[in-house]
């Protein structure tokens, strides 16, 4: 049996913009996907996944989750005839906090543990990178799949290759992720966003301009560690992405319920339309206090940190 984990994620500020080379910043959490491989002498592969999801996740991931494993196979030019594969972890199936990205790293880990594939971390990465396009298409940035596997803060620009910044943060600080329980499909919304760019481009390219300035000036808050500061340019990113089309009534009840509540920033995370937003909220009782919030309302709260090496 061989076994793998991958950290689950939350992008900070970047989002669909990171697709068109603008910045990205996301953070690792404490949460992770973890995965066991087992062969079999019958052909075929077998899925079993015991993580906690959003009602319906699992069921529309299916198929992407199929082409996702060839697409790995395919990269590493490695074919077991038979294998199942048993996903678990305290990281919940949901849209917005990597679950795919950190079940695909976890995966090829655990077939490299089990078939002593000596993959190096670059090489989990480039693998998990090819199963990210089968759940968000060819357009993702790879954003995911990278904080999945290295963790801590990741900065990155798309490119030919990627332009990849690895940070720490100066201490894990406490977050609230509010889960909409709808289930996104990042592919869907980066089609969106793409049309939307190409029908008003004078709007659009002012909103890149704008991610821009924001992403620049958030990634010298984050090695400031001036966690006000980071939140009130949340609050900021989160309004562009609203103006951007990318959030939705229950992603933004949700952030402002959050701010209400006390949390330094607030916004949406992910590929928007559904999924989860997150809220910055450094220390345990003000995490509790936001997490209520959100539970009291009918919406399902996670407590977990970011900023996990």
């Amino acid at each position: 049996m061989g076994k793998g984990k991958g950290f689950g994620k939350v992008i900070f500020f970047g989002e669909h913009f990171s697709v068109y080379s603008i910045p990205v910043i996301a953070m690792a959490l404490s949460a992770t996907a973890e995965a066991e491989v087992f062969p079999t002498p019958a052909r075929g592969w077998e899925i079993r996944d015991d993580r906690q999801e959003s009602k319906g996740y699992k069921e529309e991931k299916k198929m992407m989750q199929i082409e996702s494993l060839e697409r790995v196979f395919s990269y590493l030019k490695f074919r077991p005839e038979g294998l199942r594969i048993h996903l678990g972890g305290d990281l919940p199936a949901m849209s917005g906090i990597g679950a795919t990205g950190a079940s695909s790293v976890a995966i090829v880990r655990a077939l490299a543990d089990e078939f002593r594939l000596s993959l190096t971390e670059d090489e989990v990465n480039a693998a998990a990178y090819q199963a990210e396009i089968a759940y968000h298409g060819p357009k993702t940035s790879g954003i995911d799949n990278t904080v999945s596997t290295y963790g801590g803060i990741i900065y990155l620009i798309r490119g030919t290759p990627n332009v990849v910044k690895k940070f720490r943060l100066k201490k894990p600080v406490e977050i609230v992720i509010g889960d909409t329980g709808i289930v996104a499909n990042t592919k869907l919304m980066l089609d969106k966003f793409a049309q939307k760019k190409k029908d008003y481009p004078d709007r659009y390219q002012k909103m890149m301009g704008e991610a821009q300035q924001l992403t620049t000036q958030a990634l010298e808050k984050v090695k400031d560690f001036d966690l006000e500061e980071i939140g009130r340019l949340m609050n900021k990113n989160h309004a562009l992405l609203k103006e951007a089309e990318i959030s939705c009534p229950e992603l933004d009840f949700l952030v402002d319920l959050c701010r209400r509540e006390g949390a330094l920033g607030a916004k949406l995370t992910g590929g928007g339309g559904g999924g989860c937003m997150l809220a910055l909220t450094p220390g345990k009782a003000l995490q509790e206090k936001v997490a209520g919030a959100i539970e009291r309302e009918g919406f399902q709260a996670i407590r977990t940190m970011v900023g996990i090496n």
